[in-house]
């Protein structure tokens, strides 16, 4: 997936009220960017990170940048916007591009489901079960190539875990998909010291049927496109 207009670096002087971000670009200019993330985004909004703006002309939004990339330095990038992984992920599974979620006749995203709950993609095939696959970014890491879900504590990405649960004793499939938004890292694991209530539902999930499936991606200023199925590791203990 390219980004629709060019971006552009700058310097992270504050990330503040979760959705706002002050930048100094290459010119000197000081602007600010919608952050699209309303995570803690742990080690990813320190001031002075090299990060990367998407530049917009659009009428209708106050803000003519969006924080697109924090850039590491080595080559590597994390995506902060965490609306990309749900519209790349529509891509790929319409190209039927996603290892184990191919096989499938109708696609439908935001589906009612559960309680006041709506499924990322709900995909179907007549005379089969429907699959039921719930995405979540991640983007922290804290020990070298190790991605971790989530960055602070989640009550509703538990809820989520407990649907698909019951999507599961309704006889369906249900998937936990996280796409790690990192180029630094090859594996994953949940952080149970940091929301250890999601760890449990993550495990209690597992063990009723639900699978977890994780992939990474390939992060450049250009565009993210979606990476390899990597391996999920049990939680870390609290």
């Amino acid at each position: 997936m390219r980004f629709q207009t060019p971006l552009v670096p700058g310097v992270l002087i504050r990330r503040y009220k979760r959705f706002l971000a002050d930048v100094t670009l290459a010119d000197g200019q000081e602007v600010t960017a919608h952050c699209a993330n309303p995570g803690s985004m742990m080690g990813l909004a320190e001031p002075g990170m090299r990060v990367w703006l998407e530049p917009n002309d659009d009428p209708k939004k106050k803000l003519k940048f969006g924080w697109r990339l924090v850039e590491h330095g080595d080559g590597h990038f994390t995506g902060v916007d965490t609306a990309v992984p749900n519209r790349m992920l529509r891509f790929a599974l319409e190209a039927r591009e996603v290892p184990g979620l191919a096989d499938f006749d109708t696609l439908r995203a935001e589906v009612p489901y559960g309680e006041k709950s709506r499924i990322d993609f709900l995909l179907s095939r007549s005379g089969d079960k429907d699959t039921y696959v719930e995405v979540k970014s991640v983007t922290l890491s804290r020990l070298r190539g190790l991605a971790e879900f989530p960055d602070s504590v989640t009550a509703r990405g538990t809820k989520h875990l407990g649907e698909l649960t019951e999507m599961v004793a309704l006889g369906h499939r249900a998937v936990m998909l996280y796409l790690v938004q990192r180029t630094d890292c090859d594996r994953m694991t949940l952080a149970g010291d940091i929301d250890p209530a999601y760890a449990r539902a993550w495990q209690a999930a597992t063990a009723a049927g639900v699978e977890t499936m994780a992939l990474d991606c390939q992060i450049t200023p250009e565009a993210v496109r979606l990476g390899k199925p990597i391996p999920v590791l049990p939680p870390n203990e609290p």
